[in-house]
């Protein structure tokens, strides 16, 4: 009997050796540019065979059955590679792959956080960034449009009639927004309504958001976040491009870029882009234009030229002119300025010029400058606003790297002329006779900023920024930051941590007090206002062994103002009055968005954002106008490789906000629906350079009027010749007037165009 178990466990022993013999080893490295990729999954299709790249970038895979399989490598900030492979028993393999940097989703360089460019993994900002490929999924005529599938923002439209508008982050209004083009903050105050157009998108390398107080680098106006519009080099961009859709609503949008060498050392980029909509429309039978007419052309200019050691010099320029108008079907230029046809007619030119110089010396010291100029003529009405902006600005920052430190120090001056029509640069004589006095504001100030590496997976970064404002003084904005990452890099998170303030100036930054429809009443000095702000952020990538990718980023924001300006609606219909809130003001939520990539090239980019923006006065809590408690967003993308065809479906959807009623009688909801515009694109790639895009925008056919009686109060009487006032200043009901309402186009939470087809065509000679 123990001779039986003993020959039994010989045999065991010999045929499991002849099993395991039939075995077979696969090992091999990945790397990118010849540098190793750490930390990608390497697995077997259809199998439980699967591992992870070492620091060096190898793997080593073994006991494999033989037999033919197809190898999937995926790795964060790296396109997907697939190889077949046939394994033969008592074989080891060698089997080496070459990944592709996709900057497009995962691991993208930025500068928007710190001022300097870093890992966007290795940021201590959280920092989302969105490619050109991500604007192509849904194509538009300007950067305004564009950002309309980014989770957290929503461009407001805030004017019916004249379609301008100003970008919103986490419920914030548009003024607490800076918007940058390649860190310069050129796109501010006026342009802030206005400039927002006119941008190439052809030349739009990137966009970078930060979400939340930016005070401590970039000064005034980024109390609720930066967009920092980053543009091509001209190294990156093709010798000839062209990109040129329309509508089945007339619109014409045109985009060229191309780049040409000036002898050895200078290459320059040009963009033209030229929009223009001239039919009026009014599907919703009010007599006004459902959008506004433009006609706008923009010329866009960049230089680089090649240095001594890589220093940089850098020059752009860009120049818009714009000729804009809404109002009465019947309106024509002949009636601009008058009381008889009511219109909103805006001419807009505007200049910008920017640039970077590394100075010639060993220490890394930049020299930022930019320039601009504003000048706006237009008529709300019979109301004219007449307006001229000059901003010029200069940085100096250091940039020294120690063992463990990484500081940032900076000096900077900014020079502010603003001149208008309105009493907002009017002042008084000892006569008491009006008199112009145009607004000047000098900003001098100085920052430091600290990047401490604790170790490999730690890193703190603090920053502190002093400005000397020469009308409000003495301003100190600090920030604290902390990044903690697992040693793979697939866990992230972020504590931040920081102080905001602004200065405004109400008539460049909130439309509603140019209509005319109603009176602008401030009841003190305007104290600039000062926020506190703070957030936790989560990163996680998951790599499956099949390849399929999934990436969240989550983040939990609370701001906390005081001294904020609001605009009151409610108190006099006839008004809008503005003070410095006597209480304080809240705006905190979450946020998350998903990336998901299948192993079958089926991708989605989704994106929800929950907030609660209220003010508190004298105990009582008040919701914020026009801010809505929810938005979603979504961008779902899948390309048949075979016919070379792509799919994108992308949208967002909205939940109710509050909106300006005239009076107790007004028809109109208080609130918003729940709205959602949903767009669908078909893309077909030709040889050559050629694609051919085409679909339909807001499938829906979703327009604010649904459910109201009507958008623009009284449009039959717009100069208000047949409203009745009594003693108090307070519209009457009438036989003609039966709601005791005045004209007002105030009342807008979404844009008037419905459904509409489009058609482009894009080409590219490189």
């Amino acid at each position: 009997m123990l001779n039986i178990k003993k020959y039994s466990f010989i045999l065991f022993l010999t045929f499991g050796n002849i099993a395991l013999s039939q075995t077979a080893t696969l090992k091999g490295r990945i790397t990118c540019e010849n540098k190793p990729v750490e930390f990608a999954t390497v697995g077997l299709q259809g199998s439980k065979y699967g591992i992870q790249t070492d620091t060096s970038g190898m793997f080593l895979i073994k006991n494999i059955p033989a037999g033919t399989y197809k190898v999937i490598v995926s790795a964060i900030g790296y396109d997907r590679a697939v190889k077949t492979i046939l394994l033969k028993e008592n074989e080891t393999a060698v089997l080496n792959f070459e990944l592709t940097a996709n900057n497009a989703t995962l691991d993208e360089v930025v500068v928007s956080g710190t001022m300097k460019e870093v890992s966007k993994l290795e940021s201590a900002v959280p920092v989302e960034v969105y490619t050109a490929k991500f604007f192509k999924a849904n194509p538009t005529c300007s950067v305004f449009d564009a950002l309309q599938n980014v989770n957290g923002v929503r461009p407001q439209i805030n004017c019916n009639i004249c379609s301008t508008g100003d970008i919103h982050i986490n419920g914030l209004e548009g003024p607490y927004t800076m918007v940058l083009i390649d860190g310069m903050p050129i796109v501010s105050g006026l342009s802030t309504v206005y400039g927002l157009s006119g941008i190439p998108q052809s030349l739009i390398e990137r966009v970078e958001i930060v979400k939340g107080p930016a005070s401590t680098l970039y000064g005034s106006e980024a109390v609720g976040g930066l967009i920092n519009i980053i543009t091509k080099k001209p190294s990156n961009v093709p010798l000839f491009s062209a990109d040129i859709f329309g509508t089945s609503w007339g619109e014409m949008n045109t985009d060229i870029a191309g780049k040409f060498n000036a002898g050895k050392k200078a290459q320059s980029l040009i963009g033209i882009n030229y929009f223009n909509y001239s039919l009026p429309v009014d599907n919703n039978k009010d007599g006004f234009t459902d959008l506004t007419l433009q006609n706008r052309i923009s010329v866009f200019n960049k230089w680089n030229f090649e240095r001594k050691d890589n220093r940089v010099f850098s020059l752009a320029g860009r120049y818009v002119y714009e000729d804009r108008w809404g109002g009465d079907m019947r309106w024509n230029k002949s009636f601009r300025g008058g009381d008889s046809i009511y219109g909103e007619s805006i001419y807009t030119k505007r200049w910008e010029f920017f640039g970077t110089y590394q100075l010639p010396v060993k220490e890394k010291i930049l020299f930022q400058f930019s320039a601009n100029g504003h000048d706006q003529n237009s008529v709300y009405g019979h109301i004219s606003y007449m307006a001229q902006q000059y901003i010029g600005f200069g940085q100096l920052t250091w940039n020294k790297q120690l063992k463990r430190n990484d500081i940032l120090l900076g000096t900077t001056y900014r020079y502010t002329y603003y001149d208008d029509n309105t009493p907002a640069t009017a002042t008084f004589d000892t006569t008491g006779n009006s008199k112009n006095l145009p607004s000047q504001t000098h900003l001098p100030g100085m920052f430091v900023q600290d990047e401490i590496s604790i170790n490999a997976n730690n890193k703190l970064l603090l920053g502190m920024r002093y400005d000397n404002n020469s009308i409000h003084g003495n301003i100190f904005t600090p920030r604290f930051n902390y990044k903690w990452s697992s040693q793979n890099k697939k866990n992230v998170v972020r504590l931040s941590f920081g102080n905001g303030y602004r200065v405004a100036n109400v008539f460049t930054e909130d439309h509603a007090v140019l209509t005319g429809a109603r009176k602008v009443e401030f009841l003190s000095d305007l104290k600039p206002e000062t926020s506190w702000n703070g957030n936790i952020n989560f990163v996680k990538k998951i790599v499956a062994k099949n390849g399929t990718f999934i990436g969240l980023d989550a983040t939990a924001f609370y701001t906390h103002f005081t001294n904020k300006i609001i605009a009151n609606y409610d108190t006099d219909p006839n008004k809008i009055i503005y003070d410095n809130l006597d209480g304080y003001a809240i705006s905190q939520g979450v946020s998350l968005n998903l990336d998901i990539a299948l192993n079958n090239g089926l991708k989605f980019l989704l994106g929800g954002t929950y907030m609660n923006v209220y003010s508190v006065e004298n105990n009582i809590r008040t919701r914020q106008m026009f801010t809505e408690n929810f938005t979603g967003v979504w961008n779902i993308g899948y390309t048949f490789k075979n016919i070379g065809l792509t799919v994108d479906y992308t949208g967002n959807v909205y939940s109710p906000m509050r909106l300006p009623l005239l009076s107790d009688t007004d028809p109109r909801s208080e609130y918003s629906p729940w709205w959602s515009i949903q767009n669908i694109q078909f893309t077909k790639k030709f040889k050559k350079g050629f694609e051919i895009y085409g679909g339909v925008k807001n499938l829906l056919n979703w327009t604010p009027n649904k459910g109201n009686p009507f958008i623009i109060a009284r449009t039959n009487d717009p100069f208000d010749k047949e409203v009745q006032f009594n003693a108090n200043g307070q519209a009457m009901a009438t036989l003609n007037n039966p709601y005791g309402l005045t004209f007002d186009p105030t009342y807008v939470y979404a844009p008037n165009q419905g459904a509409r087809g489009f058609l482009g065509i894009r080409y590219t000679f490189k």
